[in-house]
């Protein structure tokens, strides 16, 4: 019987099939739901920093308001039902799904920079949460901030939240780095329990009758796979810290690819959105019918096998394989060129 089980975070999976931070897990029953279909383990929506700003602030003005008023006034305070140091209602979701399904359910924080709302984590490993991901999703505008400093941000978040909890923390990034093989490193060191590879920027847009700059969110593809495919294969071997595999994972191909560079675990989202819940059904399918073709046992069997450590060839994640994909691309066009003299007798 082939084995799909692997480990992420210290955390013991049925398979590597990970349900990543999206709409649905924003209700018990779709949690559910991915447990039924097959999900090793649940990533919940996002908590963003901005949430936790605006309760914060929403608290001040509250305790604020009245003060100069009569002291008898008690009324001027608000009761202490009528607000919190955080949403407790994502609190509240985490315990919920904790009771509600046996799959590790895996908390997400989003933010950029250090403050009040890293001891958050705590009140989440409380709830409940079996791991938590932080999603530093930054985009660095300011010409004078170096890159020093911004990769300083990753890693100052990274050491707050692990000073206040105790379970295990990934670090979901961007490939945006001027050495990212150096930036995960320095992250491992750091005690990243895990990688997720690879945040997607949602980027906006323009409405044109509007003229209002607006937000565009556009599903993922499987082209996209190519990212974490070749990154993940570059750092396999190197850290010790999980490596989870993050965009463009639709199918069941895609996962084999990710498994064989060394990821432990392949997220999904955007295929889930786009083809439905069950889809996850399917995808396991189609893994475990891959594996039977090629007589392959066991994902531990798989994992690593097609990294940059263990390829035949290490060059082809790195700059000698540029030469080869760019003649091919040329070769084409010029294919294409000339099918098209022959199409329309020039």
């Amino acid at each position: 019987m082939i084995d799909l089980r692997t480990t992420y975070l210290g955390l013991h999976l049925r398979t590597p099939l990970v349900a990543s931070a999206s709409p649905l897990s924003q209700e018990i029953d779709g949690i559910r739901r991915l447990e039924d279909a097959g999900a090793s383990a649940v990533v919940l929506y996002s908590l963003f920093e901005e949430q936790l700003r605006q309760e914060s602030f929403e608290l001040e003005h509250h305790l604020a308001e009245g003060t100069n008023s009569f002291a008898e006034a008690a009324s001027f305070f608000p009761q202490p039902d009528e607000f919190c140091m955080g949403p407790e209602g994502y609190l509240n979701h985490i315990r919920r799904a904790k009771k509600a399904v046996s799959v590790p359910i895996i908390a997400s924080l989003n933010g950029t920079t250090v403050g009040g709302w890293t001891q958050y984590a705590n009140l989440i490993e409380q709830a409940g949460a079996d791991a938590l991901e932080c999603n530093i999703y930054s985009i660095p505008t300011d010409p004078e901030l170096t890159s020093n400093a911004v990769e300083q941000q990753y890693l100052d978040i990274l050491k707050a939240v692990k000073s206040v909890v105790t379970i295990p923390v990934a670090v979901k990034l961007s490939p945006f780095f001027s050495n990212m093989a150096n930036m995960a490193k320095r992250l491992d060191q750091a005690g990243a329990n895990g990688l997720v590879l690879f945040n997607r920027f949602y980027q906006p847009d323009i409405n044109l009758d509007e003229l209002e700059i607006q937000p565009n969110v556009l599903l993922s593809t499987p082209q996209e796979l190519r990212l974490p495919l070749t990154w993940i294969g570059i750092l396999y071997g190197h850290l010790q810290a999980n490596l989870a595999a993050t965009s463009g994972v639709h199918g069941p191909e895609d996962v084999v690819k990710l498994l064989m560079v060394g990821a432990d675990v392949t997220m999904l989202c955007s295929t889930l959105l786009r083809n439905g819940i069950g889809h996850l059904q399917d995808i396991e399918e189609g893994l475990l019918e891959w594996m039977e073709k090629h007589e392959y046992e066991s994902v531990q069997q798989m994992k690593g096998s097609m990294s940059q450590i263990r390829c035949p060839n290490p060059s082809a994640f790195e700059r000698a394989q540029y030469m080869k994909a760019v003649k091919s691309v040329q070769h084409v066009k010029v294919t294409g060129r000339a099918a098209w003299r022959i199409l329309s007798g020039d």
